[in-house]
């Protein structure tokens, strides 16, 4: 079975608690071989960089309205008159609240729903593949 990666390059800015922020280099990446998440990559301070994974669907849905709770949220605003996506990340080694710009993120997710529509994620994941096999013998 063929998988495929769709990744996008993206500064995103990194919103400090002053209200001030700062640039963060961020790549965006989605893998067929696992359909149902998302991850971004993106560098503070640090010289590894720090990965998140999390739901596809929090993210679609997040561009639109307020949505997740707990580890991850993700809700749509403006700044300076352009739509932004603010992705709020907290985990035991710390909180982060990081924004992208809403046209680069939709532009990218509307890739990886062209390549596994919603609905179609279970498909991919091989199991049909692995049945039949099994069936067949």
């Amino acid at each position: 079975m063929h998988h495929t990666v769709v990744e996008r390059e993206l500064e995103m800015r990194l919103v400090l608690s002053s209200g001030r922020s700062v640039p963060v280099a961020a790549r965006l990446g989605y893998r067929t071989a696992d359909p149902y998440a998302v991850h971004i990559a993106f560098h503070i301070d640090s010289g590894r960089p720090v990965h998140w994974s999390f739901a596809r669907e929090l993210l679609v849905e997040g561009v639109f309205r307020p949505c997740g709770h707990g580890d991850v949220r993700v809700w749509p605003a403006t700044d300076e008159g352009r739509g932004v996506v603010l992705m709020a990340l907290s985990s035991p080694d710390g909180d982060a609240l990081l924004q992208a710009p809403a046209a680069q993120v939709s532009a990218w997710l509307e890739r990886t729903l062209r390549m596994v529509p919603p609905g179609s994620e279970g498909g991919r994941l091989g199991l049909d593949d692995g049945l039949a096999e099994l069936l067949a013998r």
